[in-house]
């Protein structure tokens, strides 16, 4: 038996948050292909689904690629009922202000990166739009529905992803959930993710102690 697998639980959050499961991409869909699509909208750009649907960790998928094309990216992440930005960003203690007080080009370089975009309110939105357009920054969002910016993803539960990335996660483990287990409570949560993690972790529990 595995001794890691006698003590954890695959669906901690340590193992799903976002970053650390992976993207599953369906098809012939890869980052690479995402940041071509992104570059050739002038760094301008949304992701768009559902709540628990995959958008920040396809971010995390993502990032990494487009730091790989030669831009930074400075990602904020925006919590329920976080309607501004944080005070700090106006304020010049972002990446981006630092980039301007050392020389260096915005435009060439940055990619500001909003994760709950829906959060803030209209003017907020409006006043960074304007700020990212006139210093020749790239956007790039995640929203539950669209924002005005030129699609990049959207993102859909799909059960059999959701069985894959949970087959992936048990591999090392001794007690397993099944495909029908999880079918179940993807049905009984409409197909939010994160809802379905936190069941699977308590079932998992459960028989670990059993």
């Amino acid at each position: 038996m595995n001794t890691f697998a006698s003590t954890d639980n695959p669906f901690s959050t340590r193992h799903v948050r976002p970053g650390a499961a992976p993207f599953l991409f369906q098809g012939d869909q890869t980052a690479a292909a995402l940041v071509d699509r992104l570059q050739e909208n002038g760094w301008r750009g949304q992701i768009v689904g559902p709540h628990g649907s995959g958008k920040s960790t396809l971010l995390s998928t993502l990032l990494p690629a487009v730091e790989h094309s030669g831009r930074c990216t400075c990602l904020i992440e925006l919590h329920d009922g976080q309607r501004r930005l944080p005070a700090g960003f106006w304020k010049g203690d972002s990446h981006i202000f630092a980039l301007r007080k050392s020389g260096q080009s915005p435009k060439q370089s940055t990619l500001l990166v909003v994760d709950g975009y829906e959060q803030l309110g209209r003017f907020q939105r409006f006043r960074l739009k304007r700020f990212c357009r006139r210093g020749g920054l790239g956007l790039l969002v995640t929203a539950h529905a669209s924002v005005g910016l030129p699609e990049l993803f959207c993102t859909t539960a799909e059960l059999t992803t959701v069985q894959r990335l949970v087959e992936q996660l048990q591999r090392e483990y001794t007690f397993h959930v099944t495909p029908a287990e999880v079918a179940e409570r993807f049905s009984q949560h409409a197909g939010n993710v994160r809802e379905v993690f936190f069941d699977l972790y308590d079932l998992y529990e459960s028989r670990r102690r059993g």
